[in-house]
């Protein structure tokens, strides 16, 4: 009898520690359950959060430019770099030509801006870039580099400019910057010999003579005189030098400027200018 008893108090033990342990898993089972039942209530409620803050991040107005950007100068919205001869209110006669988009400015579309800055003669290419909060555009310019600069006579001011690839800026770009140094020529400007007829050529060769006679001179050049291309003069710091025509033999002329330059400053008469027009012979034109 005792075995007896001893099998079945085991086996009522047993049978305790398994429904302990039923309940137990239960337990750990349910716990779970409401743990993930939670869990997917939280990331609901997460994703509605995250879904009206995108939509309440997107309609905030630092995404948008202002509605009087292109007409009201704010150097906080239109930022404008590199526009050493375009002023800002040429920046803004374009821009005034097109609307404020209402779209964030991350969907903002500059192709067709761009394109009409680059119509302004002095401007080679534009890079256009886009930031926000606040919403703003930086204008980057590249511009071209003026190399001659047109006066219809001494005293008169400046016309336009040549730039190194044959483009002329109007004089609606004028005056340059002080620290941009270009050739002055004179020049008629209309009919016949007008600059505005001028091809590459003629503007490389405007730069040779230049060179040519800064260097023989030995002086820095006031301006060129083109006026009449069959008569041309050059006026150096110290007198006025009669070249005549452009032909073959300009330069060889030009070389003679050390052997009568000199001379000059001693003359007590006043010398209207050297000619050096006629072939192998120097002469000075007296007032």
């Amino acid at each position: 009898m005792t075995e007896d008893n001893n099998k079945n108090i085991n086996k009522d033990i047993e049978a305790t520690k398994l429904v302990k342990k039923i309940k137990k898993s239960r337990k750990v089972r349910n716990g779970r359950r409401k743990q993930n039942a939670m869990r997917k209530t939280f990331r609901f409620f997460m994703s509605l959060f995250l879904l009206f803050a995108l939509i309440y991040i997107s309609k905030m107005p630092q995404w948008y430019l202002p509605k009087d950007a292109y007409t009201k100068a704010n150097n906080n919205v239109i930022i404008i770099k590199n526009n050493k001869i375009v002023k800002p209110h040429r920046i803004y006669a374009v821009l005034k030509t097109h609307k404020v988009p209402q779209r964030p400015i991350y969907m903002m579309k500059t192709f067709d801006l761009k394109q009409d800055l680059k119509k302004l003669s002095p401007v080679k290419d534009v890079y256009i870039r886009r930031y926000a909060f606040p919403a703003r555009l930086v204008i980057i310019l590249k511009e071209r580099n003026p190399i001659i600069s047109i006066a219809a006579n001494e005293k008169s001011p400046i016309l336009g400019a040549f730039a190194d690839d044959g483009v002329l800026m109007g004089q609606d770009f004028m005056p340059l910057a002080p620290n941009i140094k270009t050739i002055k020529v004179l020049a008629s400007t209309n009919g016949e010999y007008s600059y505005t007829k001028w091809t590459n050529s003629r503007i490389a060769e405007i730069q040779k003579i230049a060179a040519y006679v800064a260097t023989y001179a030995k002086e820095p050049i006031e301006y060129i005189d083109m006026r009449n291309p069959n008569n041309i003069f050059v006026k150096v710091k110290t007198v006025n030098i009669r070249l005549g025509k452009i032909d073959g033999n300009i330069y060889e002329r030009i070389e003679r400027i050390p052997s009568i330059l000199p001379q000059i400053k001693f003359m007590k008469s006043k010398v209207e200018y050297i000619d050096i027009s006629w072939e192998k012979v120097n002469y000075l034109k007296i007032k």
